[in-house]
């Protein structure tokens, strides 16, 4: 019987039913359990909301009945054994590393062990993977790690910390799951759930911000315009500059109050505002963990940037996807058929030679920015090669 808490999965049942009878012999003290775990699979396949699923299974007294105190506090975040680490900025590095295994070494206040759930696993640096791999060769007694990545790809994750890992690969969702999803959880009708869960290309949460956020409509909508924007130079940087806008756009309302409520809760647990002698002493040299916390906050507001850029391309290369299958004759589902009249008339135009050579430039676009190149820079010359074919 599959674990309540499992329910929010999509489409992995293979999956579930290995964190399942892993759950089950960490109770029981039967065979199947480990202490580390490496979850993988494409954006948007669940690898966070398996993970954390698990870690409310392992503590869970009915091995995650998603109804009591633990499986709630785990969920959310706020279960006092379950280190819940999704990075800031563009890697972990070692001191914060090191700071999350010391406190992952503990034993256990409520629950039945301590759990550090990693996000991102990949973003860790050289030195933090170090640190990380040393503890997963010697653990503590009752401490399990969940880590979480894209792929087991060397140039991801370290083949040493993959090999001490016990591996869970999450597989992209059918369309038909995710529309399912969208009409059981989101209200959404038939025809529009199958709409977007096929935009989304697996990516439940994108799938359900295209459903419930009218701005994130308008901004795919205004990516997918792109390619019959591009009929001259200055078309191509206006739509380099739209390109750019939409994204950090989307990276801010993701952000929005949150460095603000940041802020605040610090300055709050500093002292500002108090009187007395302790108060003048908190604030005192407080400029420094200000500083650091802007730091960091500007560093989550880059990721996110570069996130929602690349979803926003990953759309673009969609639809040329779309036009060359069209163009071949393809019975493939389109991945944005509400533009399949526009998709059909741009095959006609363009050979199949012309379209994958525009594939080609968003891939090397995702691939620059990958590599650090500007952002705006990498977009316009993107641009540029689209419009030329």
């Amino acid at each position: 019987m599959t674990a309540p808490v499992f329910q929010a999965l999509v489409g992995q049942d293979a999956v579930v039913e290995e964190l399942t009878a892993a759950a089950e012999a960490a109770a029981t003290g039967g065979g199947g359990m480990t202490h580390a775990w490496l979850f993988t699979g494409p954006p948007g396949s669940g690898r966070s909301v398996a993970a954390r699923a698990f870690a409310a299974a392992l503590q869970c007294p009915r091995r995650g009945c998603g109804d009591c105190a633990t499986c709630h506090t785990t969920l959310s975040g706020s279960h006092g054994d379950v280190t819940h680490v999704v990075p800031d900025g563009l890697t972990i590095g070692v001191a914060t590393m090191r700071d999350l295994i010391a406190a992952a070494s503990r034993s256990p206040s409520t629950g039945n062990r301590q759990i550090l759930l990693v996000e991102d696993a990949d973003r860790l640096t050289e030195a933090a993977g170090n640190a990380l791999l040393k503890s997963i060769e010697e653990p503590p007694a009752r401490t399990v790690f969940l880590l979480c990545a894209p792929s087991a790809n060397p140039a991801e994750i370290s083949v040493t910390i993959r090999s001490r890992c016990r591996l869970v690969a999450l597989v992209q969702p059918s369309v038909d799951a995710v529309a399912e999803l969208l009409t059981r959880t989101d209200n959404a009708d038939p025809a529009t759930a199958a709409l977007y869960a096929a935009a989304a290309q697996g990516h439940i949460g994108r799938a359900r911000r295209l459903v419930t956020d009218v701005e994130a409509r308008q901004r795919r909508e205004s990516i997918l315009a792109i390619p019959r924007q591009l009929s001259s130079v200055s078309a191509c940087f206006v739509a380099a500059d739209q390109l750019i806008a939409a994204a950090e756009s989307e990276a801010a309302a993701a952000n929005d109050g949150i460095a603000e409520r940041e802020r605040a809760e610090l300055e709050m647990a500093l002292g500002k505002g108090g009187t007395g002698k302790g108060a003048t002493k908190a604030t005192r040299g407080s400029a420094g963990v200000i500083k650091d916390l802007e730091r960091r906050q500007k560093m989550r507001l880059t990721r996110a940037q570069r996130d929602t850029l690349d979803r926003a391309l990953i759309d673009l290369a969609a639809f040329y996807r779309d036009v060359l299958l069209i163009g071949l004759g393809s019975t493939v589902s389109p991945i944005h058929p509400d533009v399949g009249d526009i998709a059909r008339s741009a095959s006609q135009k363009w050979t199949a030679e012309s379209v994958l050579r525009r594939i080609d430039a968003i891939l090397h676009c995702r691939e620059s920015i990958d590599a650090n190149v500007r952002p705006r820079i990498a977009v316009e010359s993107m641009m540029l090669k689209l419009w030329k074919g």
